[in-house]
């Protein structure tokens, strides 16, 4: 039986980079809120042990795909704790909503409902930490999907707090590019000394994000959309790019903005959930069994 699970998207409210290791990875301070919009995964177990995408990405093979990478990582962890039947296996398609590199955490985002609802459906009984150790291995963002809540994250992104910031509508706008993590990381001009904070006092302070300027400097077209934003509403960059934000107290305020928008601009208007759809949704599961 084909089963259908979110894939939500996030945001990042805040960004700041407080350091860098020796390995190169930079330490962070962000805060993560899911919105209830983002791809959606229709799964299908299996009996015969494969997983089979029946919606690959072009140039990107299956055995590069996170999707993939997630599904046979679950499969062998399961196995080798002998929790895994007997040719447990399954058929992924993928409705794509979100793009790559955007910054709304949509690679991450799949991965972690792989993990979570495979676990559901192949019956592993994985715990939650389990799923997220396995996830942190595919990406630093996967490990806040698999979990599911708000989080302020710390380290590289791996050290997570629940919180519960407001839950605020967006206009959230993708300018068209595409902008790959290294190219803002390795970037010289990067901030990467703003000092360590309490969340208690960042939530008190006004949110930006540190990877803004060298987005706004290498990609004109990122600075455009945020200029135009934010003529009507606090704007800023997500993640390291590309899409950029407006936050509103009404959803009839964002889509108010969103109809003026220039053609070259698209956007969608969403609500920012501190329990995001994907936990939602295993909850619901777990009631109807």
């Amino acid at each position: 039986m084909m089963t259908t699970w979110p894939a939500p998207a996030k945001l990042n409210l805040f960004l700041y980079i407080t350091g860098q290791r020796p390995d190169g990875y930079h330490t962070l301070q962000t805060l993560f809120q899911f919105l209830d919009y983002g791809d959606t995964l229709h799964i299908e177990p299996r009996h015969d042990g494969e997983i089979r995408l029946l919606t690959p990405i072009d140039g990107v093979p299956d055995a590069d795909n996170l999707i993939v990478r997630a599904a046979r990582m679950l499969m062998k962890r399961a196995a080798e704790t002998g929790r895994l039947a007997a040719g447990s296996g399954a058929d992924i398609a993928i409705d794509k909503r979100l793009p790559m590199g955007g910054g709304l955490g949509g690679g991450s985002s799949d991965a972690a409902t792989v993990l979570v609802a495979l676990n559901h459906l192949w019956r592993c009984n994985l715990r939650v930490d389990e799923l997220a150790e396995l996830g942190l291995t595919l990406g630093a963002d996967v490990p806040v999907f698999v979990r599911g809540h708000a989080a302020f994250a710390e380290g590289v992104g791996e050290v997570l707090t629940p919180v519960n910031p407001p839950e605020k509508w967006y206009l959230v706008a993708h300018p068209g590019v595409s902008i790959p993590t290294p190219v803002i990381f390795k970037d010289p001009e990067l901030p990467r000394n703003t000092p360590k904070r309490s969340i208690e006092t960042l939530l008190k302070c006004e949110f930006g994000n540190d990877c803004e300027v060298i987005a706004r400097k290498r990609f004109r077209e990122v600075d455009a959309a945020l200029s135009w934003l934010l003529e009507y509403a606090p704007s800023r960059l997500t993640g390291t790019g590309a899409c950029v934000f407006s936050e509103f107290d009404t959803e009839s305020a964002a889509r108010q903005v969103l109809e003026q928008a220039p053609e070259w601009l698209n956007g969608f208007v969403a609500r920012g959930v501190n329990l995001s759809p994907l936990a939602q949704a295993i909850a619901g599961q777990a009631e109807l069994r």
